[in-house]
């Protein structure tokens, strides 16, 4: 038995939108990104059991007993109140996982499913469980048909990557926008090492999908298509996903933000196509 734990904010049994077919999204709790546009921004942190929460629940589904704050499952009634107020954007209903906790969860819904995803927060930030999760299942029988996919920032560094790659079938990333400013605006930080993971995955052929996300008046796509488009060539075959940006969850100056259309999306499409990229994934639906 493998011991190695996570902390573990939610599991979604079968999800269609973490990866291509049916898949268990797994997602764990913590990111070194603080995005202004994220639509999960209570797993950013960790609770550092504070009690702020406690004093606001409105259904006495938490309480603070020896110095930790304890969530009671059978009283919470899912209104998110704590996730607005937590101080350090965590949540108190994230668990310590076991990997043999999360195998009986795959086991549930293997049947069902074509593959798990991992994400967050940021996935790679409990790398270790990971790595021992894609291990276990590999291992076992009943999932081993499984595919594993890791949904990430790409703030891992190439040592990190080495460790996962053999494990994992793919990795999907999030480019949040060209110029390192503006990238550094939007996330609290630059992105050259996250252009360095999408290209070192890209050449080992385990870049899943590169996304990006269209966030009128912020995302700079449009304005760097020459050298964004050159960095798309250069990866190769790989799916680019176009997200659409809809405030719906965020937290901060995030929420006055405009939500992106067809009319915004469009045009960043057909100026990627006209530079020779097509193999393009379309927001389905826009909120």
């Amino acid at each position: 038995m493998n011991s190695r734990c996570a902390l573990v904010s939610k599991i979604i049994p079968f999800s269609c939108v973490d990866g291509p077919g049916s898949r268990l999204a797994l997602f764990l709790q913590g990111c070194n990104l603080r995005c202004k546009n994220c639509h999960n921004p209570w797993t950013m942190g960790r609770c550092n059991d504070c009690g702020e929460c406690v004093l606001h629940c409105p259904h006495g589904a938490l309480s603070f007993q020896a110095g930790r704050v304890y969530w009671q499952e059978a009283d919470c009634q899912q209104c998110d109140t704590c996730l607005h107020m937590c101080p350090q954007q965590a949540t108190p209903m994230a668990q310590q996982m076991s990997v043999d906790d999360v195998l009986q969860q795959i086991l549930k819904a293997s049947p069902f499913i074509e593959g798990i995803t991992v994400s967050g927060g940021e996935a790679t930030t409990q790398l270790p469980f990971i790595c021992a999760l894609f291990e276990r299942i590999s291992m076992t029988p009943a999932l081993s048909h499984l595919t594993c996919l890791v949904d990430s920032n790409g703030e891992l560094g190439v040592s990190g990557w080495e460790k996962l790659l053999p494990l994992c079938d793919g990795v999907m990333v999030d480019l949040k926008a060209w110029d390192d400013q503006v990238h550094t605006a939007i996330t609290g930080r630059g992105n050259s090492r996250i252009r360095e993971s999408i290209r070192w995955l890209a050449e080992r052929g385990k870049l899943t999908e590169l996304r990006l996300l269209v966030i009128p008046g912020h995302s700079d796509y449009l304005q760097a298509i020459g050298p964004l488009s050159a960095f798309i060539r250069s990866l190769g075959e790989v799916p680019v996903r176009l997200n659409a940006f809809h405030a719906h969850g965020v937290y901060g100056e995030a929420q006055q933000w405009r939500s992106a259309r067809p009319e915004d999306v469009e045009p960043l499409a057909q100026a990627l196509r006209d530079r020779g990229i097509s193999h393009l994934l379309l927001p389905a639906c826009y909120l």
